[in-house]
C-alpha cells in the first residue's frame, strides 16, 4: 500500500500522473464503510470510575481490617517499634543509617525451621553486642494464596522477643518488603 500526497486538483499533477494513478487503482473496489473519526467532534467528557458508595465501602472495608493485615498482609512493609525507641532512631533505622552488623537469609525454610534459626540468631547478635542486623524473609510471592507466610511469621515472632526494640523493611537496595533491620539490645 502507498500514501499519495498529491490531490488530482495539484496543478504539480501532470496528465502523466493521473492517468499512472488510474491504471494502479484499476480493479480496486472503495470501501463501503467510512470508520475515520471526524475531526470537528468534542471528546467525551472523562467519568469517574467510581461512586461515592464504592469509596465508602472500601474505606470501610480498610477500617475494619485486622492491624497486622494491614501492616503486612500483602506485600507491604513492616515496622514494629518499642515505646522506648524514638523516631528519630526510626528513622534513621529505616533509611539504613545504621551499619548492619550480621544477616540471616530465611529464604526457602519452613516456619519450623526459620523459627529457632532466627532466633538462635537475634540472641547470638545480641550477645555479640550487635546493634543492627538484617533478616531476609522473603515477599511470600511463592506462597499464593496463603500470603507471605515466613514474613507474617517473622513479624510476629520478633514483637515477642525481648532483645528486639525495633525492625523495619529495608530499602530497596536492601531487600524492600522482602528484609528487615532489626534494632537489637544489646547484652
Amino acid at each position: 500500500m502507498f500514501t499519495v500526497h498529491h490531490s488530482l486538483k495539484d496543478p504539480a499533477v501532470t496528465d502523466d500522473d493521473k492517468e499512472a494513478f488510474r491504471k494502479a487503482m484499476s480493479g480496486t473496489k472503495p470501501l463501503k464503510v467510512d470508520r475515520r473519526v471526524p475531526l470537528d467532534k468534542p471528546k467525551p467528557k472523562p467519568q469517574a470510575r467510581f461512586t461515592h458508595a464504592d469509596e465508602q465501602a472500601a474505606l470501610n472495608q480498610s477500617l475494619s481490617d485486622d492491624i497486622d493485615t494491614i501492616e503486612h498482609g500483602y506485600g507491604g512493609a513492616l515496622r514494629y517499634q518499642k515505646a522506648s525507641v524514638g523516631q528519630r532512631t526510626m528513622r534513621k533505622l529505616g533509611r539504613g543509617g545504621y551499619s548492619v552488623q550480621a544477616e540471616i537469609d530465611l529464604h526457602g525454610m519452613t516456619l519450623a525451621e526459620a523459627k529457632p534459626r532466627l532466633r538462635d540468631f537475634i540472641e547470638y547478635s545480641a550477645q555479640q553486642g550487635h546493634l543492627c542486623v538484617r533478616v531476609v524473609h522473603g515477599k511470600g510471592l511463592g506462597s499464593g494464596e496463603r500470603g507471605p507466610v515466613l514474613k507474617n511469621a517473622v513479624n510476629h515472632w520478633l514483637r515477642r522477643w525481648d532483645n528486639v526494640l525495633a525492625f523495619v523493611s529495608t530499602r530497596q537496595v536492601d531487600g524492600g518488603t522482602g528484609a528487615i533491620y532489626v534494632l537489637l539490645e544489646r547484652e
